[in-house]
């Protein structure tokens, strides 16, 4: 991806994820936002964005973050918001036996005490395959992969979600799922 492509999809996350309100826009309770007034508001804030960038952003992006509606008007985040006007509802699923989280070393004491938190976000995130979540823990610092017994927990009455993107997301992981990966 370029580094037009990368600055457009970061500050698409920042907007469509976190604050929409930093350009005006509206987003509804399913994360959906007007295409036009996205682009609008991002002008207004000197920065330049294009149906055709955005349409590039959604098409390259390896993480499959956004989704154009059919019709190309809105736009939404997959997953992964922290604002509270959006409350996306995910089906319920069954998750397979492992799901993974990468991290960094310095938070594994917390989580070791704590288990794993959303945070500012709505839910923990979590990956089918422990590539995928060295892949998202490398950002943080020196890695750690966790291992999250996901078929116990669900057992045990936790509810599991899968995003279109195949992210796997629940509200929590207790500290007596987890252990070290590998």
């Amino acid at each position: 991806m370029s580094g037009r492509l990368v600055e457009a999809s970061k500050f698409l996350s920042f907007v469509l994820r976190h604050q929409p309100e930093a350009v005006g826009l509206v987003l509804d309770a399913d994360g959906w936002g007007n295409v036009d007034e996205l682009i609008a508001g991002t002008a207004r804030q000197g920065k330049q964005l294009s149906h055709e960038l955005i349409e590039q952003v959604v098409a390259t992006n390896n993480k499959r973050r956004f989704e154009l509606s059919d019709d190309g008007q809105r736009i939404r985040a997959i997953q992964g918001h922290s604002t509270r006007s959006v409350d996306r509802q995910f089906e319920q699923r069954q998750p397979p036996e492992v799901l993974f989280h990468g991290t960094a070393s310095r938070f594994v004491a917390a989580i070791s005490r704590e288990g794993l938190k959303p945070g500012a976000r709505h839910h923990v995130h979590l990956s089918a395959g422990e590539q995928t979540a060295r892949a998202v823990g490398l950002r943080y610092g020196l890695l750690v992969v966790l291992a999250v017994d996901a078929v116990r927990m669900h057992a045990q009455g936790f509810v599991f979600h899968q995003a279109e993107n195949g992210v796997w997301l629940t509200v929590r992981v207790p500290p007596a799922f987890l252990c070290r990966a590998g």
